[in-house]
């Protein structure tokens, strides 16, 4: 039998979505879209967290909807993002994975990428490319982004200006967005150069220093902390827009590795957790920077982003806006392993797994499931919650039916507003598609209650075939592939139907483009 047959029909979503869709509200709410780095799908309090809190963001979930089944659109950050932007799924979309484009030169050179700007930035996206922002500004909103870009470069067409955000601050560079004390951030196209004199991101601890001597990590740290710069510049983009409808797509590094926090909020969790194994970075193919307290200060940064969403919030109801502002909160694929962060201390893809292998960059729950919490207390219920399965390359199309503005016909997205609405007629995705090309790899499909997933793909004597179903078997333990050759039919019948090959050849996995996968 091949690996995955042909069989049963299956429609594309965007064969079910409209070429024009007209606005159902009769005020467009202000949209702020909040979107975490490596957070996992158990790292906030409303979802179980039991050691961070996140008390904040816990209101949100009060004040609106929990959806307790959202996807991120890949397992790791540019892919994910471009998708969000887009409204496609990985098997039409351009970026399937993180480019460095090395290509340039020594783009992992911090100091050279500081003094040639040449050298900073992600493989970009292609000219011409329509984004969520773009279609908002077509419509009247006034559309910011502030954290982290990583899908273009300096110098390219591919940056947040030119792909319609009105106003730009933090990150270009994904790479650059390793330390939390950066010499730069960028305000639209020009660097801001900071009070930082960074050493570059991925040092180990010094030779000969104490590692229980607070001292010791002192260099690790600067004077301008890049989280408060950028939530300066949110309150100022606020405040210059309340009387006019906006988009702020908020990108928060955060708690993306390395671990670097504010000491008040660090000190705070040492109080809690009491003393700890240093993370030194020593010997360690993931490491960022060492810390005295990796456990408190993982918990910090989450608990810092969280106050400011409560700061966030504040301000929006002193200007009146909150009532007619959606915001939605979630990340952008699932937790770390790497940099001293701890995914089994802190259960972070809880009830999944959150390790290597089951978390950030792999296709299991564990790496794409994540928290999703959408606030509108103008039409949202309060305290609602909803097991529609979702993903982020939903948004385009929910913005869409919020606002008015035209979805295109390759849109792979389902409008959301019913379910966040409470009403009848939410269509549903007949399937969720996921492809990776990094980790060996990978591809895999949801289809109601049914996952497959494949990996190892860069090997056509290893590659994995895996069926798991979710409502019995939520954490993908029971491999049912060899019981169930119908439901492989109708996954092979999806994915020929859905998948474009990669037009970047760095985004190719061999045994698909071969044709290998498919065939008898």
């Amino acid at each position: 039998m091949s690996l995955l047959l042909v069989g049963t029909l299956f429609f594309s979503c965007k064969e079910q979505s409209p070429s024009l869709q007209k606005t159902v509200v009769a005020s467009p709410p202000n949209i702020i879209f909040i979107l975490a780095d490596d957070l996992g799908y158990g790292e906030v309090g409303v979802y179980g967290q039991e050691k961070i809190e996140t008390p904040n963001i816990d209101a949100l979930a009060a004040s609106g909807m929990l959806f307790t089944q959202h996807y991120s659109s890949a397992p790791v950050c540019a892919p994910a993002r471009y998708m969000f932007l887009t409204g496609k799924h990985a098997g039409h979309a351009y970026i399937r994975g993180n480019s460095e484009w090395k290509e340039r030169g020594d783009v992992w050179n911090y100091r050279a990428m500081a003094k040639d700007s040449t050298l900073e930035g992600q493989g970009p996206m292609p000219e011409g490319t329509i984004t969520l922002a773009d279609r908002l500004k077509g419509v009247g909103y006034t559309t910011a982004l502030v954290g982290k870009w990583g899908l273009g470069a300096p110098h390219t067409r591919s940056i947040p200006n030119e792909m319609g955000f009105d106003f730009f601050y933090g990150y270009n560079c994904q790479r650059q967005a390793h330390t939390y004390y950066p010499l730069h951030l960028y305000r639209n196209r020009e660097r801001v150069h900071l009070r930082n004199d960074t050493i570059a991101p991925h040092t180990a601890f010094p030779e000969g220093k104490d590692p229980a001597n607070p001292d010791s990590y002192a260099d690790f740290n600067g004077r301008d902390y890049s989280p408060d710069l950028m939530f300066d510049e949110i309150t100022g983009f606020i405040a210059e827009n309340n009387d006019r409808p906006f988009f702020l797509y908020w990108a928060t590094p955060i708690p993306h590795v390395a671990l670097q926090a504010p000491e008040r909020w660090v000190d705070y969790y040492v109080a809690k957790f009491g003393k700890e194994t240093p993370y030194l970075a020593n010997g360690d193919n993931n490491r960022y920077f060492p810390h005295k307290n990796p456990h408190a200060a993982y918990a910090a940064m989450v608990s810092y982003l969280d106050e400011n969403i409560g700061k966030l919030v504040k301000q929006l109801k002193e200007a009146g806006i909150y009532e007619n502002t959606l915001i939605v909160f979630t990340s952008d694929n699932g937790p770390s392993y790497a940099g001293g962060a701890d995914p089994e201390f802190f259960e972070s893809a809880r009830p999944f797994t959150g390790g290597y292998g089951r978390g950030k960059g792999f296709l299991y729950e564990g790496g794409i499931r994540v928290p999703m919490i959408a606030s509108w207390p103008a039409r949202i219920k309060a305290g609602s919650k909803s097991d529609h399965v979702s993903a982020h390359y939903d948004m385009l199309a929910t913005f869409a039916e919020l606002t008015g503005y035209e979805i295109p016909e390759d849109t792979d997205g389902i409008s959301l507003l019913p379910t966040f609405l409470s009403e009848e007629g939410q269509r549903q995705h007949e399937f969720l598609y996921w492809e990776f090309p990094s980790y060996g790899g990978q591809v895999a499909l949801r289809m109601g209650d049914w996952k497959l997933v494949r990996q190892n793909l860069m090997n056509q004597d290893e590659p994995t075939l895996e069926l798991y179903n979710l409502d019995n078997d939520p954490t993908e333990q029971v491999n049912l592939a060899a019981e169930h050759p119908r439901i492989l039919e109708k996954a092979a019948e999806i994915f020929q139907l859905q998948r474009n090959a990669p037009e970047l050849n760095h985004f190719q996995i061999p045994l698909i483009d071969d044709g290998l996968l498919t065939k008898k």
